[in-house]
């Protein structure tokens, strides 16, 4: 299957869009099925941490843990799911606009399926996700624009 992608022009700084995005805590304030995320230990984000999202996809709730492969900051992220029926991969790049005080982010998301995960993916998420990150996007750019 191929990556969902979606792009958003944001008015605050590549720096700032980075540090809110990136920011496990505030998963929940921007996307729609985020119930909720935290990473795994007190040690800074860094490339090997791992974040444990709960999200809600259909009626159900489903725990996943992302492993963080890349951390570019302010430039590009990557976080690879590890474990569960569905993980996700999420890759997310900020380019700057203009004088710099404006921000491109672009956010691609891809699934790898195991088990009912299989029946899930296809017929509730990705649906899901293909009207959600949209939404998301302009949610965050209201957060970040506010």
């Amino acid at each position: 299957m191929t990556a969902i992608k979606e792009s958003i022009d944001i008015a605050r700084r590549p720096e700032d869009v980075f540090a809110f995005v990136t920011d496990p805590s505030h998963l929940h304030e921007w996307q729609a099925s985020a119930v909720s995320a935290h990473t795994i230990g007190d040690a800074p984000l860094a490339v090997g941490s791992k974040i444990r999202t709960v999200r809600r996809v259909g009626r159900r709730e489903i725990p996943m843990t992302m492993e963080v492969t890349e951390l570019d900051p302010p430039r590009r992220w990557h976080f690879h799911g590890i474990d569960g029926p569905i993980r996700g991969d999420v890759t997310g790049t900020i380019e700057p606009l203009g004088d710099g005080e404006r921000s491109r982010m672009t956010f691609s998301v891809d699934f790898e399926t195991h088990g009912i995960g299989r029946v899930i993916a296809p017929l509730v998420l990705r649906p899901q996700l293909r009207k959600e990150l949209p939404r998301n996007e302009e949610r965050l750019r209201a957060l970040l624009e506010a």
